[in-house]
């Protein structure tokens, strides 16, 4: 590091803190000076808070009151190129810079010295007696599959005082270790075999490797039907970025897919790289964390938020299935993991791999531009086919009221049985039912806290409002006319089409597939490999099951209702449609057993649902495009979303239209403002939502003209506004 870089012993230096304060604060370098990005420990009033050394102090109030930095913590500082991301990703989503350093600090005991801990894992014997809390220990270490806790955490996570488990350590039924803090990540060796692969996979991992070894930026669009074989050839991608000896990030959108990918990996390499998600516990994530900011971390498999650890060399970061919508942050700051990958890879001279079968527009559309390499992948891996796709025209089926199976798709599933083959029947709504109605009175029973209809969950025996988690058991009498008896489901969700699944196939071993069903991530990995060995003759899930899992015995999807989400407000409806369709029936005949999708319609002669059958992916696109450039929306122009939120709606709505009158600076580049409106949801948890859509040519400099618009905003009391540039829902 240079001179400047360095801050002598009692010179001024700007501290951001993770604090919520609009600007940096002036303390005096601790013992022995610092360097630029340190991490130290500051006094903040009465409390120690966590910063970083950003820069000179600015010397702009009395000396003899400036604090001294109280320690610099024992990690590398922060890299110039982390501190530049940070940066340019506030003032992309217009994020308080306090939030981001929160976001690159997401890890416990930063500030720990490094030393023995004790650690526990399962032991080998059983418990002299069994009680509910020791139940609950064991559990947890089952469920956890090896990983070490702390005495603390492993208390925490299964609700029992830390004398419980030094109980069980003491009948040697969990045991107590030393371990060194932090150890480094075993060597992943990246000249092992891999898998044979056939000749377009190669051809894709020669361009992907060429591109590596520039050591430049660069981003490629992978793209390739399911089952192609997407993953063999970013292998060989990550194997030449750790031959150069550089790190690598694959983020995935569901952490129940980390499984089978660890297990790819080990094979592939020899062991098994870093995990960063909430799946993992708290001592994982911080040695995640060092290790990574040290180089002793090759390979990390993560979640979005895994693009904000302190990578010391990364030279490529993968983004599987990178149309899902998972990695939009749609809480605290608002950012797309697919494009801050970008903007990350693009500071640091790295590679970007975009995987998926059905890419998202505007991937796609920065392919068409020459802005992203494009490497296709057009058949399936091994001896697998794509599966057969074919219509149901609902209008022509007799069906039983109250049921959804039609009996053609009923036919198709007691074939698969007979075969001793896997069926997947797909819905994509949580829960028994998405409407409970009175019979007596009409009415239909809404949360107490949101404009949102609550979801009857059966086995729970409780309704459920998906927008503010809020839960009531479910009522024996109308909460309107109370009148008892005529409380009645109206349409199916995942648990209603497993009852009548259960009915119309008695002997059938059924399993359902959704997130909120599995009390943790661990346990729904669990189900997913029972059922990849073959542990179900029949799978019922929502859309956590398009998420690239592979199932070998599976050669059966029925879609009940595939017109579900096509009439939606939301501008990438058909999009999305399009993707999940395509994705769920590329679940079908991944093995050698080929597959059909079965996909249930009122309108079969819809284009989405032509182009979903026909395979016309390129045709969809084009068509897609054309509409989207027609009415300049994304990825053809700019978008922002603002909410207003409050307590009282006329308050919230009054300042709403203040905003749309006082839009000159919006005018000013050519943007238009619509609304105030009620959200599409316009009450969650008692607040009442106001939404005002922003919109302006492509090249407009939205950001700028969306802060000078709201910066002469003074909000009271408890009103909140948040900025979503480029949303992807609008509820």
């Amino acid at each position: 590091m240079s001179a400047q870089e360095f801050f002598e012993e009692g010179e001024l230096v700007a501290v951001l803190t993770t604090q919520p304060l609009d600007r940096t604060l002036d303390y005096k370098a601790p013992e022995g000076g610092c360097f630029l990005g340190a991490f130290v420990e500051v006094p903040l009033g009465p409390r120690k808070v966590l910063g970083v050394v950003w820069g000179p102090g600015k010397g702009d109030f009395d000396r003899s009151k400036v604090r001294s930095v109280i320690r610099k913590l024992e990690v590398p500082p922060m890299r110039e190129e982390m501190r530049v991301f940070l940066g340019r990703v506030a003032d992309y989503t217009l994020t308080p810079m306090p939030s981001m350093l929160r976001l690159a600090t997401r890890a416990p005991g930063l500030g720990d010295p490094p030393s023995m801990r004790k650690i526990y894992r399962l032991g080998d014997r059983q418990p002299d007696r069994i009680t509910d809390a020791r139940t609950r220990v064991l559990e947890v270490l089952r469920e956890y599959g090896g990983l070490a806790f702390t005495l603390k955490e492993l208390a925490e996570q299964a609700g029992v005082t830390s004398s419980v488990v030094k109980g069980l350590v003491k009948q040697r039924v969990v045991r107590e270790e030393d371990s060194p803090r932090d150890l480094p990540y075993p060597h992943l060796d990246p000249d092992l075999p891999g898998k044979e692969l056939t000749e377009d996979q190669q051809d894709a991992v020669n361009k992907l490797q060429e591109g590596v070894r520039t050591e430049d930026y660069g981003t490629t669009l992978l793209k390739g039907v399911t089952g192609s074989g997407k993953t063999e050839v970013y292998l060989e991608a990550i194997a030449e970025v750790l031959r150069k000896g550089r790190q690598a990030l694959v983020m995935l959108p569901e952490i129940a897919l980390t499984a089978e990918f660890l297990t790819r990996v080990e094979a592939r390499f020899g062991a098994r790289p870093a995990e960063w998600h909430s799946g993992a516990t708290m001592t994982e994530r911080r040695r995640v964390w060092r290790m990574v900011g040290q180089g002793n971390a090759q390979l990390v498999v993560g979640a979005r938020s895994a693009l904000y650890l302190p990578f010391r060399n990364l030279g490529l970061v993968v983004v599987d299935e990178e149309h899902d919508t998972s990695y939009k942050q749609e809480d605290g700051v608002h950012y797309s993991a697919r494009d801050m990958a970008v903007l990350r890879a693009a500071i640091c001279g790295a590679r970007v791999i975009l995987a998926s079968a059905t890419p998202s527009l505007e991937s796609w559309a920065n392919a068409q531009a020459g802005k992203y390499g494009r490497l296709d992948l057009t058949s399936r891996f091994g001896d697998a086919v794509l599966p057969e796709m074919k219509p149901i025209d609902m209008r022509a089926e007799q069906m039983q009221p109250g049921t959804w199976i039609s009996p053609s798709l009923r036919q198709a599933v007691h074939q698969r049985i007979e075969r001793g083959e896997q069926s997947l029947l797909f819905i994509n709504r949580r829960g028994y039912a998405p409407v409970t109605l009175c019979r007596a009175c009409g009415e239909q029973i809404a949360c107490d806290h949101c404009d949102a209809r609550m979801v009857e969950h059966r086995f729970l025996k409780r309704l459920m409002c998906h927008q503010c988690g809020e839960t009531k058991p479910m009522p024996e009498a109308c909460p309107s006319c109370g009148v008892e008896g005529k409380l009645a489901p109206v349409g199916p969700g995942i648990e209603r089409l497993a009852e009548e699944a259960e009915a119309t196939f008695p002997d059938a071993e059924i399993e359902m597939l959704s997130s909120d069903l599995f009390g943790s991530a661990r346990s729904l990995k669990a189900k997913i490999e029972e059922i990849s060995e073959g542990n179900a003759d029949i799978v019922i899930g929502t859309q956590l099951v398009a998420k690239g899992h592979n199932f070998p015995k599976l050669t059966l999807v029925g879609v009940i209702d595939a017109d579900l989400s096509l009439h939606g407000a939301d501008l990438r409806a058909a999009e999305r449609t399009f993707q999940l369709m395509r994705q769920v029936a590329g679940r079908a005949g991944r093995a050698d057993r080929p597959g059909q999708a079965l996909l249930q319609t009122f309108q079969p002669e819809h284009p989405v649902i032509r182009a979903i059958l026909s395979g016309d992916e390129e045709g969809f696109w084009r068509t897609e495009a054309a509409e989207r450039q027609a009415a300049g929306v994304p990825p053809y122009g700019r978008m922002a979303g603002i909410v207003l939120s409050g307590p009282e709606a006329a308050l919230v709505f009054d300042i709403g239209n203040a905003m749309a009158r006082n839009d000159a600076p919006l005018r000013e580049i050519g943007a238009q403002v619509f609304g105030p409106a009620p959200a599409p949801i316009a009450r969650i948890r008692g607040r009442h939502r106001v939404r005002l859509l922003v919109k302006a040519p492509k090249a407009a400099p939205i950001q700028d003209a969306i802060a000078r618009w709201i910066a002469p905003l003074q909000l009271k009391g408890d009103i909140r506004l948040t900025v979503d540039i480029d949303p992807q829902s609008f509820y």
